[in-house]
């Protein structure tokens, strides 16, 4: 089967990181996010895949130039314009030849989910689509789904108001949320318009749902929306804390402390103290420097007694003695923090 991994997205939430790299692009443990998703797909079964691209398209294929990323082979389609991710679907797949059944995915989204087992659940179903669900404590960020004991969806409800979940839930059952994989079929892409830009998830799976004909499959496994700098933290460290247990590091990757554990081209001090972060290559970390649950990129120079706590710091970032970052401080690519300066929750240089 066929794969269309959307793309396009300009990752606001999660600048300055993607102030000129795409969210799919940033390494999670030593490797782009888009190879955790394609290793994923190939280890259930998917062959080929379409990257849905609009922002920094470029920034894909200069890295992957021989049209494979890992096992899999892809092919481009590039928006000329935002189209939304209805809209994204039918540009790739027409752009592509794809035709039939096929598979979508949100490309930011880690997961775990079985899509083979997604598949089989939509050719038994007789359904014009079959989306993932996953049940979460809060769906208002995401979008609400209802679906009766059969699979086949009742509601489809887009970035719910707080607290709309479902009344009727049995005690301690959590409401569903569309997970961002569905298996789609050529009747899906006669209801997206090709002059407008179109949302599968306000527009089109309501529609689908109102002609009763979209089925879900609920699986409760590994899940993660990688669009903010907690999440994109959160999706590093669940992997060195172990819990994704799925995910694999390879090609001396990512270990609990350092990564990679050699840090060719860098050095670390033999007073400093790394725990539970992820050290790119090339970085110089200084005497009393302390870094902890944090994402530290290729290249950083940590002078002396510099302390770096739940934040992500880019490429190239140079924090001067005695600085201090923490509750998820973002600094980008190349940026420098002063010699003493304390950031709690802030981003340098600022989003627009």
């Amino acid at each position: 089967m066929k794969a269309i991994l959307l793309l396009g997205g300009f990752g606001t939430r999660l600048r300055p990181l993607t102030n000129d790299t795409p969210k799919q692009m940033l390494p999670v443990c030593g490797r782009p996010m888009i190879e955790w998703v394609c290793e994923h797909l190939h280890r259930h079964g998917v062959d080929e895949i379409v990257l849905s691209l609009g922002y920094r398209a470029e920034v894909f294929t200069a890295a992957y130039p021989h049209g494979r990323i890992g096992q899999l082979a892809y092919q481009v389609a590039v928006e000329p314009d935002p189209r939304g991710t209805a809209g994204a679907v039918r540009f790739a797949a027409e752009a592509c030849g794809i035709t039939g059944t096929f598979l979508v995915l949100n490309g930011d989204v880690l997961t775990d989910l079985d899509v083979g087992a997604l598949a089989s659940r939509h050719g038994s179903s007789g359904a014009e689509a079959t989306i993932a669900l996953q049940p979460v404590a809060d769906p208002s960020p995401y979008g609400l789904v209802v679906a009766d004991p059969s699979g086949r969806v009742l509601s489809f409800s887009e970035k719910p108001e707080p607290g709309s979940a479902p009344a009727a839930l049995p005690p301690g059952e959590r409401p569903t949320i569309s997970a961002g994989t569905y298996v789609l079929t050529s009747a899906v892409l006669a209801r997206i318009a090709p002059d407008r830009p179109v949302s599968i998830e306000r527009e089109i799976f309501p529609q689908i749902v109102a002609d009763g004909a979209l089925a879900a499959l609920v699986a409760d496994t590994y899940w993660l929306d990688t669009g903010t700098p907690q999440q994109y933290l959160a999706a590093n460290l669940d992997i060195l804390e172990g819990r994704r247990p799925l995910a694999r590091v390879v090609d001396g990757g990512a270990v609990p402390g350092v990564s990679p554990p050699e840090n060719p081209g860098g050095g670390v001090h033999p007073e400093a103290q790394i725990r539970t972060s992820v050290v790119g290559r090339g970085c110089q970390i200084g005497p009393g420097a302390v870094v902890q649950r944090s994402v530290v990129g290729d290249g950083c120079r940590l002078a002396a007694g510099a302390i770096v706590i739940d934040s992500v710091l880019g490429p190239g970032v140079a924090v001067g003695a005695g600085a201090a970052l923490c509750d998820f401080s973002v600094v980008g690519s190349g940026e420098q923090v002063a010699p003493g300066a304390v950031l709690r929750a802030q981003r340098q240089p600022p989003p627009d």
